[in-house]
């Protein structure tokens, strides 16, 4: 049962609304703004009339409409249908009801215990969404398309993962020094994320394994075809880019179900969202994706390899 009393909980639901309400709003007002004869273009009395500054314009008896501006950044949202809708709001659904459940049974716990058979329904819950997801979408458009996978500027991500991997680190470090953790704790809220705790603490290898291989290869590629190659765009193309970009970024971050990492995933999402944008690409997103969880695993594989004790407020 779902525990609106747990702080966590509540700014999960809150999240959840207002990428819903602020979609939703941005999705109408663009549908009216579209079919107002206002955005037809201008009409002749908005037009100079010839001879009047000396230049031979002549305008024409019967203007034609001229169309919406396309939206912005490299990632195409033709294909998309009004069908999408009802995909796009059960993948927020499934989402909202798995982050909320995982965030009240978490209230109530105070050891993490996850066991081998729960990661193998996680990464299959994953990877059942992403299939249904690439199955809504490849009867209308070739999938190498749809995901720009033929990227001639592929080496960008060489760069471009490296560069975010230590931004989010920065970023990490300025939270930390402002107060952010203690804030987190005051609300009697855990600093760490589940994930991150069972890399530090399980002594299951198969356990280790399979968390390893969640965060690091199955996450990149299921997240980022779902989140960013289908939830980002196929909003975009109802609501524009910008709501797009920071709707789905925030669900991204709901969907992980903890209220400390909220921020600084929001962040990450943002910033995935616009490699994505700027590349036309999802080769970029799933390699800084990939980077930052493997970076992720690796320092904590190598904190329990040599030892070393990690304070409760880190």
């Amino acid at each position: 049962m779902i525990s609106f009393s747990n702080p966590t909980v509540t700014v999960l639901v809150i999240c959840f609304a207002a990428s819903l309400a602020a979609f939703v709003v941005a999705a109408v007002f663009r549908a009216i703004t579209v079919l107002s004869p206002s955005a037809d273009g201008p009409g002749p009395e908005d037009l100079p009339a010839a001879g009047n500054d000396g230049s031979p314009y002549q305008p024409p008896s019967v203007l034609p409409a001229i169309p919406p501006p396309l939206p912005t950044g490299k990632v195409p949202v033709g294909h998309y249908r009004k069908l999408d809708l009802i995909w796009m709001g059960f993948i927020a659904l499934m989402f909202a009801f798995l982050s909320l459940g995982n965030a009240s049974v978490a209230a109530d716990k105070t050891d993490i215990v996850i066991s081998a058979n729960g990661l193998l329904q996680s990464i299959g819950f994953q990877l059942f969404i992403t299939t249904l997801t690439i199955a809504m979408v490849v009867w209308r458009v070739n999938p190498v398309a749809w995901l720009g996978l033929r990227w001639p500027g592929w080496r960008w991500v060489l760069l471009i993962a490296p560069v975010s991997v230590l931004t989010m680190w920065f970023l990490s470090a300025g939270l930390f020094l402002s107060g952010y953790m203690e804030l987190m704790k005051s609300l009697g809220v855990e600093s760490t994320q589940d994930s991150v705790k069972l890399l530090q603490q399980t002594k299951d290898p198969l356990v280790l394994t399979l968390m390893a291989v969640a965060a690091v290869l199955v996450a990149p590629i299921c997240e980022e075809i779902v989140f960013r190659g289908y939830l980002y765009p196929a909003a975009k193309r109802f609501a524009g880019p910008w709501v797009a970009g920071g709707a789905t970024a925030l669900i991204f971050a709901a969907a992980h179900g903890a209220l400390a990492p909220l921020l600084p995933l929001f962040v990450f999402g943002a910033l995935l969202v616009l490699a994505y944008e700027l590349t036309g690409s999802l080769w970029a997103p799933m390699a800084m994706h990939f980077c930052f969880n493997g970076a992720t695993v690796a320092i904590q594989l190598a904190v329990r390899l040599s030892g070393i004790e990690i304070p409760d407020n880190l």
